[in-house]
């Protein structure tokens, strides 16, 4: 990340300590369509929450986690539910969001599914408006998983009930009985990076491994079955797996450093919206944060390369950075 950039980023922190100005010394990708420019220096708006909750027992008080400069990103990927939906539907998560931090105006780029996947992953769609496999829809282009490996850094996409890594069909199944669908799984689909895709795209049984050991990526993603993401199950199902997940991460040691920014999110809403979906940031720097500003799954893309310091992606370039909407202090 530039000296210049990273500025930018720590002005826009809204006063967070943790941010610094150390450039980054690692290589960085190079890929058609993308560009590296300064961080947007427009203000976000940001509103104290009010509503005050109980300490979560799932989850350490402040004083036993450092507040360090973000370095690894997780994000769960819940499937076709509002905002609103997903406040009522899920309390767990609805509890780390008042007692961390989530965006009110967070809005999917289109539907179906798999263009929002496409989107988060390369900052664009490709012009995909389908959710066919990998075949029918190959992005020749660059992700931010195979950015960061060609940076030097770490990326994986946790697949659950997928039946082998990096799969391009359908299948096999999860705890749930639901499956695998590839059409939620968005590194399958970019062909020039298959096979940096068949090393870290990896069944989610070696989740819970990585958070023990505090081997989490930098750039990191979640998928859920059709069953744990709400697809084809309540939201209260995706809300308990979620929940199992996040006491292992709270556990875990790259939570306890500091360094783990955990966001969860949903591909679109159920389409009777305006495609306004919950995204929690969970992280220690953030209180009862309530993010008022217009976001986008293109934010997301630009928080992943704003962590990683690698080149923006098409639309991420002019997203709004999350990092800074939320005060996330970066290195």
């Amino acid at each position: 990340m530039s000296h210049r950039r990273a500025s930018l980023v720590c002005l826009l922190a809204l006063g967070v300590s943790g941010c610094s100005t150390a450039t980054s010394t690692l290589p960085v990708a190079s890929s058609s369509g993308a560009r590296s420019i300064p961080a947007q220096t427009a203000h976000t708006t940001q509103t104290a929450h009010t509503t005050q909750t109980a300490p979560l027992t799932s989850a350490p008080g402040r004083a036993s986690v450092a507040s360090g400069a973000v370095t690894k990103v997780l994000v769960f990927i819940e499937e076709n539910h509002s905002l609103s939906e997903m406040k009522s539907g899920m309390p767990y998560t609805l509890s780390l969001a008042r007692r961390f931090g989530y965006a009110s105006s967070y809005t999917a780029i289109r539907h179906p599914s798999l263009p929002n996947y496409i989107a988060i992953a390369g900052g664009q769609t490709y012009g995909i408006t389908n959710d066919a496999k990998p075949s029918a829809n190959p992005v020749a282009g660059t992700s931010v998983f195979g950015q960061a490996v060609a940076a030097g850094q770490t990326a994986a996409v946790y697949a659950d009930g997928m039946p082998e890594n990096c799969a391009t069909s359908d299948g096999g199944s999860g705890a749930s009985g639901s499956s695998y669908a590839v059409k939620h799984n968005p590194w399958a689909y970019f062909i020039n990076e298959r096979s940096v895709c068949q090393r870290y795209d990896v069944p989610v049984d070696q989740l819970a491994g990585a958070i023990a050991h505090g081997t989490l990526p930098n750039v990191g993603m979640v998928i859920p079955n059709l069953c744990n993401d709400a697809h084809d199950c309540p939201l209260g199902a995706a809300d308990t797996w979620f929940k199992g997940w996040m006491t292992k991460v709270f556990e875990g040691p790259d939570w306890k450093s500091g360094h783990l920014a955990v966001v969860l999110t949903a591909d679109e809403d159920d389409t009777s919206g305006a495609n306004t979906v919950l995204t929690v940031v969970i992280h220690p720097s953030q209180e009862s944060n309530v993010v008022t500003s217009p976001l986008t799954h293109y934010s997301l893309t630009r928080l992943y390369e704003e962590v990683t310091g690698t080149p923006y992606l098409f639309n991420a370039a002019s997203a709004r950075s999350m990092a800074a909407a939320f005060g996330l202090p970066l290195q």
